[in-house]
């Protein structure tokens, strides 16, 4: 897979990161859920940009 495509793909995981965000942190007002949430989102997009 070449540089473009995978940028392409962590750019297309960058739209949910930061909506999904503010989403999962307007329904638990607290970080610790954001973060979970971001780091979860992180793994998927790393094995989606390492195949």
């Amino acid at each position: 897979m070449n540089l473009s495509r995978r940028l392409g793909i962590l750019v297309f995981f960058a739209v949910p990161a930061i909506i999904g965000g503010g989403i999962v942190y307007h329904f638990f007002h607290s970080y610790i859920p954001v973060c979970i949430f971001e780091i979860a989102l992180l793994l998927v997009a790393g094995g989606c940009a390492g195949k």
